[in-house]
């Protein structure tokens, strides 16, 4: 007697989504064509999504004209992504709605410190990004805080990370070359997740945005690599997915800088200003 086999069932795959997420503050030169480029082979390797994305959340930094000339740039090196593009300035809904989930759990507390506040601070620890701030604000009352938010003063919103580290507990994330990595957010101390005239920080935002834009496979400049400690937690405290992640090299001048926006590093509209070739240009990106 012949038995009837089982229906085959087909496991999807999920494709693998990327993105370039530059901020409008300036030219785009060849370290962005080049992790532009990343992100967008690796998506086209797998078949996947490649999406754009304007991190224009400094109004005093961003301009329309830079905005024009990322897309004709990326247009011109012959990148594709879909519609619609993903601007951060349209979304500050979705980082408010972020740190009210974080605020009932005692996370977030108001720093009302100046910079040369926290650089008075004696022996302050250092982290990535610099000294770590040494919890001067921490220990206030409601009242003071209230008080002082009353009065118009300016303030940031820290994530008070021992609490954090503490209710998320043991977390690591996975780089497509470092392995697993045991993610350790207390070496950038309180980080900022907001300020009373911006509802969100670079680290709030880029970590909501990633999910929100369904992100599956995160490639950035390895400069970034540490960023991922903070990212992680505030996915597991947001209850967010988890994407993988590739940090790429960075590219540099004759003396070894990575190429920067601050040293004027030459950009793609005068490479093909130029004369040199879309062609041309992406092989000297490394494509």
């Amino acid at each position: 007697m012949l038995v009837p086999s089982a229906p085959t069932q087909t496991v999807t795959t999920p494709l693998i989504t990327t993105r370039f997420a530059p901020s409008p503050t300036g030219e785009l030169h060849l370290g962005h064509a080049h992790s532009a480029l990343f992100a967008f082979t690796e998506a086209r390797r797998a078949g996947g999504r490649f999406l754009l994305r304007l991190e224009d959340i400094d109004r005093t930094r961003c301009r329309p004209e830079f905005v024009q000339s990322i897309l004709t740039e990326l247009d011109w090196l012959g990148l594709e992504w879909e519609t619609p593009v993903r601007r951060q300035s349209e979304h500050f809904g979705d980082y408010r709605a972020a740190l009210a989930r974080l605020e009932p759990a005692g996370l977030l507390y108001p720093c009302f410190c100046s910079r040369q506040d926290i650089a008075r601070a004696d022996n302050a620890p250092h982290g990535p990004d610099g000294p770590l701030y040494p919890g001067i604000c921490r220990g206030l009352s409601a009242a003071e805080r209230a008080e002082r938010m009353e009065s118009g003063r300016a303030y940031a919103l820290r994530l008070d990370m021992a609490a954090a580290v503490h209710r998320a507990g043991g977390l690591r994330w996975h780089d497509r070359t470092a392995g697993w990595v045991e993610a350790r957010p207390e070496l950038f101390g309180d980080v900022v997740l907001a300020r009373k005239d911006i509802p969100t920080s670079y680290h709030l935002a880029v970590t909501v945005d990633d999910a929100g834009q369904g992100v599956t496979l995160v490639t950035r400049g390895e400069d970034l690599f540490a960023a991922t400690h903070v990212h992680r937690l505030l996915q597991s405290l947001l209850d967010l997915p988890v994407p993988d992640y590739a940090h790429h090299r960075l590219l540099t001048d004759r003396h070894g800088r990575r190429l920067a926006k601050r040293d004027r590093a030459a950009s793609l509209a005068s490479l093909r200003q130029a004369g040199l070739s879309a062609a041309q240009v992406r092989m000297l990106a490394g494509f």
